[in-house]
């Protein structure tokens, strides 16, 4: 299985970037755990990060063509303005699961709402780095209970 993993705007400073908020691990020390947890699935992985929206649709579209089995996104910011990435992530049909490192229901109103989330299969939010890591696992499992049923 090949997941893919988008990173959106300002994500490149985890670490540094409220670390009150979004707590002191960069994004390559979640990109290196989620590594280690993708071998000990059977999952190969891939990292893309950008803060242009455009680059992160063309990446979602391309992503159809290299047969992508799964998403892992944490749109950031786009996930609470982008109809572009929510219609990206519609076209290509692949299974995703939306990810924050915060629970953005908790927060600020306008960051409640997220136009991405009804295109994915799920949404997990609050847990801090371990949020990708459950997202991993959720995708392996639904991904392999799919090929089970041939769904």
């Amino acid at each position: 299985m090949k997941i893919l993993v988008i990173s959106g705007p300002n994500l490149q400073l985890l670490g540094v970037r409220k670390p009150e908020i979004y707590g002191t691990v960069t994004l390559q020390d979640i990109e290196n755990d989620l590594q280690i947890s993708a071998a000990s699935l059977g999952m190969n992985i891939s990292f893309f990060q950008s803060n242009h929206e455009g680059e992160i649709v063309d990446r979602i579209a391309a992503a159809r063509g290299e047969q992508i089995d799964g998403i892992i996104i944490n749109p950031a910011a786009y996930t609470h303005t982008s109809v572009a990435i929510r219609d990206a992530l519609e076209a290509v049909a692949i299974p995703a699961v939306e990810v924050h490192l915060s629970n953005i229901h908790g927060r600020e109103e306008f960051r409640r709402k997220s136009l991405t989330a009804a295109m994915c299969i799920g949404q997990i939010s609050g847990f801090g780095p371990d949020g990708y890591r459950l997202a991993l696992q959720a995708l392996a499992y639904r991904l392999n209970r799919r090929n089970q049923n041939n769904i």
